[in-house]
Parts: C-alpha cells; structure tokens; sequence
C-alpha cells in the first residue's frame, strides 16, 4: 500500500510539471512569446474540401526588429506613396524567416503564405490595425511549396508608448489549417 501511495505521488507531481511545461512552451502564448532569434515550429494541414489533407512543419524565426525613426527610414525609402505613422503611433519592422517542409510524399501542397497572417497586438492584447504602408523588399509574401523557405519584412504600426508589443502568426487566415494555437513574439 506504502509503494502505490508513493508512485500515486510521483505520479501526480509528473502530471503537474508536465502541464505547466506545456503552458510555457516557447511561442505558446502572448505570455510566452519568442524573442528575437527563437525559432517557432508548428504543423499546417494543407488541402481543399474532402480531398487527403497533407502535413507541412513550418518554422519561424523573427530575425530582426527595427521601430521608430529608423523604421520610418527605411518604410519612406521603400516607397514614396509611403505616409508617416499615425498620430500617437510609430512603425515596427519585423524581419522574419518562414520554412515551410512537408511531412511525407507526395508533398505537392502549396501555401500561400501572406503577410495579413501576421498580426501585432499590444502589450495589454488589443490587436493593432494593419498598417497602411509598404514594407522594404522583400515583403514577407508568397506561394511556397515543399522545401521551401522565405525571409522578408513585415510592417506595423503600434503605439509609442507601448514598450513590449507583440506579434501572432496564424495560418488560417490564407486558407490552411494551423494545428495548436497561434505562434507569439515579442516585438521588442
């Protein structure tokens, strides 16, 4: 009785550190959002109506966040149709890389990766609206297959006083199937 009281225990305590180290899987949650230079992995289900829906492993990495003057720079230099922040707000640059890989053959699911995918939110959880402007080249915006991978730049607008904004990545806005939640990073 003594041994099962023990691996009852043991049991249990497994079962908890389990459930809080899931919680706090990096990316998760805007709580646990990846900083600059974490790679995300999840999984998108790729397919139309009843046809055999595949599976991709996609990996994100924000390489890079540029905000302020410096962002506004380069935003202006990308194109002249380009206008200031709004009032009581500044732009954010985030320089992502996105790898998309399918899981087994045939593979030939294409993803149509776009950058209305990515949304910035405040640091209370309020999402920012997209921003008005052209991002420098190359935009984060394209058709990948299988193997393929993309590194471009995604724009938004935030609000200056908002010292820890962050940004979610979610697939099924192009029309795939993201399994888990969405992926989190922080924007600072």
């Amino acid at each position: 009785m003594r041994i099962m009281k023990h691996l009852l225990t043991a049991l249990c305590v497994v079962a908890i550190y389990a459930t809080s180290a899931s919680a706090q899987t990096l990316g998760a949650s805007p709580s646990s959002a990846a900083p600059t230079g974490a790679a995300i992995t999840g999984i998108i289900e790729c397919g139309e109506g009843y046809t055999s829906h595949e599976l991709y492993d996609m990996k994100i990495t924000l390489n890079e966040v540029i905000r302020g003057e410096e962002a506004w720079k380069r935003i202006k230099a990308a194109s002249s149709s380009n206008a200031p922040a709004p009032a009581g707000t500044e732009y954010v640059l985030a320089r992502v890389k996105f790898e998309y890989k399918a899981r087994a053959i045939p593979g030939l699911c294409v993803h149509q990766l776009v950058p209305e995918q990515f949304t910035a939110y405040s640091a209370s959880g309020e999402d920012y609206k997209p921003a008005a402007a052209t991002p420098p080249k190359p935009e984060m915006r394209r058709d990948l297959k299988s193997g393929d991978s993309i590194e471009g730049w995604l724009v938004f607008a935030v609000a200056k006083e908002d010292r820890a904004p962050l940004m979610s990545f979610t697939a099924d806005v192009g029309g795939a199937v993201e399994h888990g939640e969405p992926k989190w990073f922080s924007l600072r």
